[in-house]
């Protein structure tokens, strides 16, 4: 059986597309799945982690002695804002393009691997509403990711070491007041940053029915962006490598917050995940459902 368009059953009295598939349900189907649950548990988990290494190991090294370069990681242990960014700086360049591309490259290639897809287009739900309710649902389950991980961060750090001023590596200080909205301001860009990664899976979702296969793709090319851009002699190139502005979000916790970085990362971010996500819905237009 395939499915290539939709029924005629669209002009049926008291049909309207845009009553199909709600967020709601998209949003409750998907937050009952195990993965969602597992993810967050890791998530909620890695602070905590943390905690125990630190207490295990004596806390950092505190780098600086001798003349030694001072890394947010030596800071870790100062305050509980501190912990946060350190938690932020060791996830954000791999742990958290896990969340973004599991939800993105599971939410169609999973219905697909189901054979419940067709089944659902002929309910009818139109094909660009599908995609639109799994793209928002998949996109604001990534978005809660990113945001449970600080939360969840500055809470365990704040009873492990207290409330206190962002003691910044290159020196100086940011008052907790000023430091928070600034971690606020990093979780965004980091989001943003990302949205390559969530248009590469959901693109990928789209063409396979192997949800395996879409959530590695992303996350193998997510990789590979990583380690073209260590290639120092690609030169100005790497700037158009969205893993290379990945840790841009470090000009945000400078006394004086720079934006020039933050603003190439997000452009280039954003403008790879536009054309991926139009690719996703574009193929997905055209293609032969038959899982």
């Amino acid at each position: 059986m395939s499915v290539r368009s939709e029924p005629a059953a669209q002009s049926a009295p008291g049909y309207r597309a845009r009553h199909t598939l709600p967020l709601r349900v998209e949003a409750l189907r998907q937050w009952r799945r195990r993965r969602t649950l597992v993810m967050g548990g890791v998530l909620a988990a890695l602070p905590f982690v943390l905690i125990a290494a630190f207490a295990v190991g004596g806390g950092p090294s505190g780098g600086g002695d001798g003349g030694e370069r001072i890394t947010l990681i030596d800071r870790a242990t100062v305050s509980g804002v501190n912990f946060t960014v350190t938690c932020l700086f060791v996830s954000a360049g791999f742990l958290l393009v896990v969340p973004v591309a599991l939800f993105c490259g599971d939410t169609v290639a999973s219905e697909a691997s189901w054979s419940s897809l067709r089944y659902l287009l002929a309910a009818p739900v139109p094909r660009v509403r599908l995609l639109w309710s799994k793209m928002v649902v998949a996109l604001g389950f990534s978005l809660a990711a990113m945001v449970l991980l600080p939360v969840v961060a500055l809470a365990a750090g704040t009873v492990a070491y207290g409330w206190g001023p962002l003691q910044l590596p290159t020196g100086g200080a940011l008052p907790a007041g000023q430091a928070v909205p600034r971690l606020a301001l990093v979780v965004g860009f980091v989001f943003v940053s990302q949205l390559v990664t969530a248009g590469l899976a959901f693109w990928l979702s789209t063409r396979t029915d192997a949800p395996l296969g879409a959530v590695g793709g992303a996350v193998g090319l997510t990789i590979v962006g990583n380690v073209l851009d260590a290639v120092t002699a690609l030169g100005s190139w790497r700037e158009f490598l969205p893993a290379h502005w990945q840790f841009a979000w470090a000009d945000a916790l400078q006394p004086h917050l720079e934006w020039g970085g933050m603003v190439k990362g997000a452009a280039v971010s954003t403008a790879y995940a536009l054309v991926l996500f139009a690719l996703a819905f574009r193929g997905f237009a055209r293609k032969d459902i038959t899982s």
